[in-house]
């Protein structure tokens, strides 16, 4: 397998600066349709593409030498594996089989990442808070349980925005919206555990951006050859909404032949497809809470996930707002960790009734 991601250490949280030192490991997971990271109280943090393949038959197997292989790497030997993307807005796929046990290799990967062996590696006990989407809650919880059991010891799993809140210590009359690959997710936190009616997901994010830039670059562009993982890569290098800081030019092959294209207009249409269903469901959230306190959620708009550091999301979204009294949308300084180090926040705080312990049967 690979040792795939970017390695930080967060010493805020870990034992050797006054964490807790009980025998346990403390594990927060942001689990990404796009990318997955993991926080933990020994001071790992790293984030891995969601990404899981087996070979495809006995040559690709001798060329690997590997049985599976998980994230970067997976992408980079695509033409030999058997890939599999198991997380589809946000939630396992269902119905089949291959995708449920990627998941699994990929909760265990991350966690062997922390720093633990998982389950009945004779040292610490593992507990883990897993973030999921707002609307993904109840629908996965089994399916995740599955996935963990004999990884970890115990669990909690919570929304991802209300991860993102409590990492932040945004916990009373702040808005988040978490946008990630599969999802944008909502979440009006008053200072208590958000209930369903302070949440909501929606399913334009990230990949919607790259299927609308993928047709209409097909289109401009018939002759040129990409694929997915091209497109996705000039999305995170170069999104925008409203003017372009530059001209968006690309490389692709065409006939062979990698040639210069302008992506510009495409790339700005797609972004701006994103713009008006999150802005009506921020108003929307708003609108629903009492009224002496939406002027301090207005002013409080936090933006997390990788697709929120799109160029100029925040400041439309603040023009936005000035049509209701005005506002403040930013964006976290950590878009890439913020949910698992909040899920790690959340882990050392629990109490043990708060934690749900799997059997390892």
């Amino acid at each position: 397998m690979d040792d795939q991601g970017h390695e930080h250490k967060n010493d805020s949280n870990s034992e050797s600066s006054g964490g807790k030192d009980d025998g346990i490991l403390y594990v927060g997971i942001d689990l990404g349709t796009s990318r997955s990271a993991i926080s933990t109280s020994n001071g790992v943090r790293k984030v891995v593409e969601s990404y899981v393949g087996w070979p495809v038959d006995m040559v690709a197997r001798k060329v690997l030498k590997h049985d599976i292989v998980i994230g970067e790497e997976a992408l980079k030997l695509r033409p030999m594996l058997d890939m599999h993307r198991p997380l589809e807005n946000g939630l396992i796929k269902e119905g089949s089989e291959k995708d449920a046990e990627a998941v699994r290799q990929l909760m265990k990967h991350l966690v062997v990442l922390g720093g633990a062996g998982g389950k009945g590696d004779g040292k610490k006990q593992v507990r883990a808070v897993v973030g999921v989407p707002a609307e993904a809650l109840r629908v996965n919880k089994q399916q995740l349980r599955g996935a963990l059991t004999g990884i970890v010891d115990s669990l909690m799993i919570v929304t991802e925005p209300f991860a993102v809140a409590y990492g932040l210590d945004a916990l009373l009359h702040s808005l988040i919206i978490d946008i990630g690959a599969g999802t944008a997710d909502f979440c009006v936190m008053n200072g208590r555990y958000p209930n369903d009616e302070d949440q909501r997901t929606l399913n334009s994010a990230g990949d919607a951006i790259d299927q609308i830039l993928t047709k209409s670059v097909q289109e401009k562009h018939p002759e040129a050859n990409f694929s997915e993982h091209m497109v996705r890569e000039w999305k995170e290098a170069h999104s925008f909404v409203g003017e372009p800081p530059e001209r968006i030019v690309v490389k692709a092959p065409v006939r062979g032949k990698p040639t210069k294209i302008d992506i510009t207009d495409e790339m700005r249409n797609a972004c701006e497809s994103l713009v008006a269903p999150v802005a009506e469901t921020m108003i929307d959230l708003i609108a629903r809470v009492e009224p002496e306190y939406q002027d301090r959620i207005r002013n409080n708009v936090i933006l997390s996930g990788g697709t929120s550091l799109t160029r100029g999301l925040s400041d439309r979204l603040q023009a936005i707002l000035k049509e209701y009294g005005g506002g403040r949308v930013k964006v976290v300084d950590d878009p890439i960790f913020v949910g698992s180090d909040g899920g790690l926040a959340i882990a050392m705080d629990a109490p043990d009734s708060d934690w749900e312990r799997l059997s390892s049967g």
